[in-house]
């Protein structure tokens, strides 16, 4: 329907000597000249998406270390609550931390009120560890989930703790090079099959033009049924 390329045969050529070079410098790189201390970094594609009847979250599955590869299967799609969900990028500690404090605080939440968790109520939580820590955390969150007072939702939550609910959201590194294709496709309510379609086609590109992500295509389906996961292409 979106008409983009759902393969990475768009890659760029690479100079064959330069890859020889390139060959040679890493064979003689030794395990010393790692630096092991260096925080695990989601560099990342994550992306969120309303339509009529719920949110298609999706997330590539690259995880690295500078430049190498440390998980080529991660899990970026993180629950908060049984149809709230969240998505990471940035440091892989700092927004597992978070994912974990807020999916306490709702636990407690929905033991005290006896009600369903609002997504919106995720996602302030979600936000005010973010702002209260802004110095020490470095991660952007995506929260994306359906309720019954309001249905599907995303919520961009910043670095810096600010939050604003979009029709879809984008975040990560690979994030950039999709903005055009996403403004000029996104189309306001897309069935569940468009927006997974949508979701899909933005990560390929993402994943092609980015080279801290990659992997495969992971999707959280949330609707007023429950919630569906899937997984999608090769790894890469």
């Amino acid at each position: 329907m979106f008409g983009a390329p759902s393969s990475f045969q768009h890659r760029e050529i690479m100079d064959p000597m330069s890859v020889m070079q390139m060959e040679s410098q890493m064979q003689s790189a030794s395990i010393s000249d790692l630096d092991l201390n260096k925080p695990v970094s989601l560099g990342t594609s994550i992306m969120a998406v309303e339509y009529d009847g719920g949110v298609v979250c999706g997330a590539d599955s690259r995880t690295s270390t500078g430049a190498y590869i440390a998980n080529r299967v991660s899990d970026k799609i993180t629950a908060l609550d049984e149809q709230i969900y969240t998505m990471r990028s940035g440091s892989a500690a700092d927004t597992q931390a978070v994912s974990d404090y807020v999916r306490y605080f709702l636990s407690q939440h929905k033991n005290e009120t006896q009600k369903q968790t609002s997504v919106k109520t995720a996602a302030k939580l979600v936000s005010m560890l973010l702002y209260e820590n802004k110095g020490m955390l470095s991660g952007e969150m995506i929260v994306a989930g359906w309720d019954k007072v309001n249905g599907g939702q995303v919520y961009k939550c910043a670095m810096g703790g600010s939050m604003l609910r979009r029709p879809y959201s984008t975040g990560g590194s690979g994030s950039i090079f999709i903005a055009a294709y996403c403004e000029n496709n996104f189309r306001p309510g897309m069935t569940k099959e468009q927006a997974m379609d949508f979701v899909d086609k933005a990560l390929g590109l993402a994943m092609a033009s980015d080279g801290s992500s990659g992997g495969s295509v992971r999707k959280v389906v949330i609707d007023a049924s429950g919630v569906n996961r899937t997984y999608s292409g090769g790894v890469y």
